[in-house]
């Protein structure tokens, strides 16, 4: 069988050792028609020219810094040749059977656009912390239409993803204009409207846990849940989702809210969603606000 090609994008900035730990991750895989493009977010040196000039099948491209991988994914979207698209993070890896597993299953499955799995996490010196994120649920829909379980449950972990560029032709691309943290479950989100996802219930990613990681959960959830309600409007005045699914997407919404409220104030919850909070105070929803800010 002929596969598609894969074009893998890695956004990076100035960490030009753990770039050629990801780098090395790639070339390791056992499926090989895939390209892979670097994009250099303004690094203020030529460290990751200079590494990249040693691998094949790699295309190098530098801009302007923007301060976050949104701008960086899209400039290797736009350039990308393959059918198919993956992301890794500069200092995360893959296991060998990464990308071969989750063609394999998009391929089989066309009624899929989009494929992920769970992750094992890393500390600074690639040791394991016997820890799994980015795995459903036992309550969440882990095949096809997962939109309505997704928002204030759980989120793709980015470095995990395969998916279709059909299906970037129809979400668009991430939000450049959202601050850094959060951009990834914003787009995430979206394209979960848009096409069905296949959760591979195998860790094929090291996800590396240090100082520099751009994403604390305080700085991802304080600007994200506005992001994504936009999104939900945005959605429901193109008929993409209808009133009912509006409601049930923010009570989630709100209930990502709450139960993060030992980080901010119950006055964030209501300014943000104000008069679309009163389809989520009700019965023991309005108990477990009244519990949570009594607790504090």
């Amino acid at each position: 069988m002929n596969f598609p090609l894969v074009s893998i994008i890695i956004p990076t900035y100035n960490r030009a050792f753990y770039l050629k730990l990801t780098l090395d991750s790639i070339i390791q895989q056992t499926f090989q028609d895939f390209e892979i493009i670097v994009v250099d977010d303004g690094t203020p040196n030529n460290d990751n020219f200079l590494l990249c000039k040693q691998y094949e099948k790699l295309r190098y491209i530098k801009i302007e810094n923007s301060g976050g991988p949104a701008k960086p994914r899209n400039v290797g979207i736009k350039g990308a040749n393959g059918k198919y698209i993956a992301f890794v993070d500069d200092d995360d890896l893959w296991m060998p059977h990464k990308l071969e597993k989750q063609v394999e299953i998009l391929v089989n499955n066309p009624e899929f656009g989009l494929v992920h799995c769970c992750c094992e996490t890393i500390d600074e010196n690639g040791n394991l912390k016997n820890k799994i994120i980015g795995r459903p649920g036992n309550s969440h829909v882990k095949h096809g239409n997962v939109a309505l379980r997704m928002i204030g449950n759980w989120t793709l972990m980015t470095s995990s993803v395969l998916l279709s560029k059909d299906v970037i032709e129809m979400v668009g691309l991430f939000n450049e204009e959202m601050p850094p943290a959060g951009e990834d479950t914003e787009y995430w989100t979206r394209c979960s409207f848009f096409t069905k996802f296949y959760y591979a219930d195998e860790s094929l990613v090291r996800y590396r846990v240090h100082n520099h990681n751009i994403s604390g959960e305080k700085k991802k959830y304080k600007n994200l849940s506005l992001y994504l309600k936009n999104v939900l409007r945005e959605l429901k005045l193109k008929h993409v989702i209808d009133q009912k699914k509006y409601k049930i997407l923010i009570q989630n919404l709100c209930r990502m809210q709450i139960k993060k409220i030992k980080n901010y104030t119950y006055r964030s919850v209501i300014n943000l969603f104000k008069l679309d909070i009163f389809w989520f105070l009700r019965g023991r929803n309005m108990k477990l606000l009244l519990f949570v800010i009594i607790k504090r």
